[in-house]
C-alpha cells in the first residue's frame, strides 16, 4: 500500500536513499522510545555475554516510528549481519527454507510485514524458531518423509503495523515483544535538529521545534518535512532555515499546525458534516472519502486517533467535542447562544 502524502508515515520510494543516512546505527544514537531501548540493552547485553543468539523480537506499532531502523540497530548491536525480506515477498514456503538454511550464526533475519506471511509459509518457521531447524518433506503421496535439517541460530526481527492479524502461534514464538509509540514534541525535534546536521542545513531551535510540531509524532514525516523545508529554503530564502521560512514553507505544503494535511481535514470534515458526527462505519467513510479501508485505519487514523478527534466504537467511527472545536463546527444539540 503505497500513499503519495506528504504527512503520510508509510514509507515512499523517495524516502529509501534519505533515511539509510539518517538513520542511527547504535541503541545510544536512537532518540525516543525510551523504555523500549533500555529493555533491549539489556537483552543484547545478556545474549552477548552468554555468546548466544538473542530471543526473537516482535515490533509493533504505527508506520513511520522506526521499527526497521531498530532492527538494524540490534544487528549492530550484536555485531551481527542481517538479512532483510518483507512477508507478501515470501511466496513460496521454499523461498522461506532457502533463506533459513543460509544464515549465518547469529545472524539477523528481518522480516518486515510479517503479518502479511501465508500460513503455509508461517508453517515452515516454527520450528526454526523453536528448536533451530527445517521439516523438509520429501517426496509425495504415502511414500513422502519429513527430513530435519539443521540451521544456525539465529534472531528473527519481525515488524507489523496490524499486530492483531498475527496468528497466535506465531506471536507465541516471540520472546521480546515490544509496542513503539509515537513520539515525544522533545524527542521529535531532537530528530529534526539531528537530521538538519547531517544533512548540513542550517536550522534555528525555533523552526525545528515548528517542523517537529507537524510531523505528527512520527520520524519519517519529520524528516520528509524537513528534506521540503530545505528546498524552500533554498530557494526562496538563503538557505537558512528560520521560523519564518518554516512556517511559510509548511503553509504552501498545506500542512497544519497539528500536521494535519487536506485528506485529514477531508476525512474529518465528511464525519462531521456529512454523517452529524457519526457514528460511521469503514466502508461508508472509506466510500464517502474515495480512501481505501486500509488506509484509514493505517494511516490515517492512529494519529487522529491519538489527537482525540476521531473514537473507534462498536458501531463505528465518531468525532468527538474537540474535533468539532478545532474545525469550528457546533457540536449537535448545541445552539450558538
Amino acid at each position: 500500500m503505497t500513499d503519495p502524502r506528504l504527512v503520510s508515515a508509510a514509507r515512499v520510494d523517495d524516502d529509501a536513499q534519505y533515511e539509510a543516512g539518517l538513520r542511527p546505527r547504535r541503541l545510544d544514537d536512537y532518540i525516543g522510545q525510551d523504555r523500549v531501548r533500555e529493555n533491549l540493552h539489556v537483552s543484547i547485553a545478556a545474549a552477548s555475554q552468554r555468546g548466544e543468539a538473542l530471543d526473537h523480537v516482535l515490533l509493533y506499532g504505527p508506520p513511520g516510528l522506526g521499527k526497521t531502523t531498530l532492527a538494524y540497530v540490534i544487528a549492530n548491536e550484536l555485531g551481527a549481519p542481517i538479512r532483510t525480506t518483507a512477508g507478501p515477498v515470501i511466496e513460496k514456503p521454499g523461498d522461506l527454507a532457502g533463506i533459513l538454511s543460509n544464515l549465518q550464526p547469529r545472524e539477523v533475519l528481518f522480516i518486515d510485514e510479517i503479518h502479511r506471511m501465508a500460513p503455509a509459509i508461517e508453517e515452515i518457521l516454527y520450528p526454526a524458531m523453536e528448536d533451530f531447524e527445517l521439516d523438509i518433506v520429501i517426496g509425495q503421496g504415502p511414500g513422502a518423509r519429513s527430513v530435519k535439517v539443521p540451521v544456525e541460530q539465529f534472531t528473527l526481527v519481525g515488524a507489523t503495523t496490524r499486530a492483531g492479524l498475527l496468528t497466535s502461534p506465531l506471536r507465541a514464538r516471540f520472546g521480546i515483544v515490544h509496542r513503539l509509540d509515537f513520539y515525544t514534541a522533545s524527542d521529535i525535534e531532537e530528530i529534526v535538529r539531528r537530521s538538519a546536521r547531517i544533512l548540513g542545513v542550517p536550522m534555528d531551535d525555533e523552526a525545528a521545534r515548528e517542523v517537529a510540531g507537524r510531523s505528527r509524532g512520527t520520524p519519517r514525516v519529520a524528516n520528509r518535512l524537513l528534506r521540503r523545508v530545505r528546498d524552500f529554503a533554498q530557494v526562496r530564502a538563503d538557505g537558512h532555515i528560520t521560523v519564518e521560512v518554516a512556517r511559510a514553507a509548511l503553509k504552501l505544503l498545506e500542512v497544519d499546525a497539528h500536521g494535519l494535511d487536506e485528506v485529514d481535514r477531508r476525512l474529518m470534515l465528511t464525519i462531521i458534516d456529512k454523517f452529524g458526527g457519526g457514528p460511521v462505519g469503514l466502508g461508508t467513510l472509506a466510500a464517502a472519502t474515495s480512501e481505501e479501508p486500509d488506509a484509514i485505519e493505517d494511516m490515517h487514523e492512529p494519529f487522529l486517533i491519538q489527537l482525540g478527534f476521531i473514537e473507534r466504537t462498536p458501531r463505528g467511527r465518531v468525532a468527538t467535542a474537540r474535533a468539532y472545536e478545532y474545525f469550528g463546527r457546533t457540536l449537535p444539540g448545541r445552539g450558538l447562544f
